[in-house]
């Protein structure tokens, strides 16, 4: 048996860290920080090592919270706490996101009355949840030739789901399709 060759690639390296932390302050080429205790009460302008000394001997971490402030500004806070709070507060920012999504509806020149009933349920259902409707019209053959009278039946079916939606995109043609785009009211 062979052995395994090694990758010449250097080790995956976590995420540099957003926060300038302790000794990193040191970075930002200054002397003097604003320091906020861990109570959020102004402590005043302290040397850098007075601030990291304080930090250290309240078992926290000296966070610099707005780098780009004249002089710096930092806070005494645990900093494992402070990266978990953020966590929470963007993990609810995306449930409380909401994604609007379009849902297709395919219709032929030739469908039926009874298909066209159903393909309008579908789309109250969809129109009803939140998500835009999209109608499409496809033209096959000698269809295209008869444009005119699915731009009519597609006004129909618009006109019909007047009372739940309006039209978000007018009559769109592109090659042998027509499409009609609808939100939700």
């Amino acid at each position: 048996m062979g052995r395994l060759k090694r990758s010449n690639r250097p080790p995956v390296s976590r995420q540099p860290e957003k926060h300038l932390i302790n000794e990193k302050i040191q970075k930002l080429d200054t002397d003097e920080v604003r320091v906020i205790s861990q109570s959020g009460e102004q402590m005043g302008i302290k040397s850098l090592q007075e601030a990291i000394t304080l930090a250290q001997e309240a078992g926290l971490d000296l966070v610099a919270v707005s780098p780009d402030a004249s002089p710096p500004v930092c806070k005494i806070i645990d900093y494992g706490k402070y990266k978990y709070q953020l966590q929470k507060k963007e993990s609810e920012a995306k449930k409380n996101r909401t994604e609007t999504q379009i849902k297709e509806l395919k219709l032929g020149y030739c469908t039926d009355v009874g298909d066209l009933n159903t393909k309008i349920k579908h789309a109250r259902k969809f129109l009803a949840n939140g998500c835009k409707v999209k109608l499409s019209m496809r033209f096959k053959g000698r269809e295209k030739a008869f444009m005119s009278q699915g731009r009519e039946k597609l006004d129909s079916i618009v006109e019909q789901l007047s009372d739940v939606a309006s039209i978000d995109g007018h009559h769109s043609r592109s090659g042998n399709q027509i499409q009609v785009l609808l939100a939700p009211c």
